[in-house]
């Protein structure tokens, strides 16, 4: 029997000009499809000019300057809704979503097509739901007392996955797909039961439980931080009265 590890995984990535999910936009994406284990990945990327200014911080880690993305990117408005389709796709597919840190990259793909497009992600997902796994979710419930930061870099070295090129989408997405495969290989005897929609119920659960851990570490230090628990997309904020 084939283990959901094994089988067909599709992941997805952006590139941002920050991490501000209500604010900040999307410069560029990426879907990745892998039928299987060292199969040929089949990608399919976007590159968007903002129509804001990038941020030289941003611009360091992925690269894409402001003159560049004007220059060579597209408009949101159709990147967006194409982005979407492409997910609902996946999903419609059965393919469960890789997406490292999935609150953040969902829910800032959301925000972008209720900026530019009047609609929601939920709206073209509304037939085949999301069906998401989220390496940094699983690998901290999994191996939960193992020190150190959980970046997509970290868990690349962690189990052994080349990441060629990071803080480019389509690099960033094969390489969280890759090291869920190898988090389903390291814990195969607590994982092969569990389908992929049971562990996306089951990661929302434990993302909620790993967020109130670091709320409570926060309020220890005298942080202000606000670790928002839900997984994988956050609720879209009240209109300010």
């Amino acid at each position: 029997m084939t283990h959901w590890f094994d089988g067909p995984l599709a992941a997805f990535d952006t590139e941002t000009t920050g991490v501000d999910v209500e604010e900040d936009r999307i410069v560029s994406a990426a879907v990745v499809v892998q039928d299987s284990p060292g199969g040929r990945p089949r990608i399919r990327r976007w590159l968007v000019n903002p129509g804001v200014p990038v941020p030289p911080g941003a611009v360091e880690v992925h690269g894409l300057t402001e003159d560049h993305l004007q220059r060579n990117g597209r408009w949101p408005a159709p990147v967006m809704e194409e982005i979407a389709k492409a997910l609902a796709e996946q999903c419609a597919a059965a393919r469960p979503l890789v997406v490292m840190n999935a609150p953040f990259d969902l829910t800032l793909l959301d925000r972008e097509l209720r900026r530019h497009r009047a609609s929601s992600l939920s709206r073209y997902l509304d037939r085949s739901p999301l069906c998401v796994l989220d390496p940094r979710v699983l690998d901290k419930h999994l191996d939960r007392y193992r020190k150190g930061r959980r970046t997509l870099t970290d868990l690349c070295a962690q189990y052994e996955v080349v990441l060629d090129g990071a803080h480019d989408a389509a690099a960033d997405a094969l390489a969280a797909l890759e090291v869920v495969r190898a988090v389903g290989r390291r814990f195969n005897a607590r994982l092969e039961r569990l389908s992929p929609a049971e562990l996306h119920t089951l990661q929302a659960v434990w993302h909620a439980a790993q967020a109130r851990g670091l709320q409570a570490w926060f309020a220890r230090s005298g942080a202000p931080e606000v670790v928002d628990p839900a997984w994988p997309l956050r609720p879209e904020l009240p209109a300010a009265a």
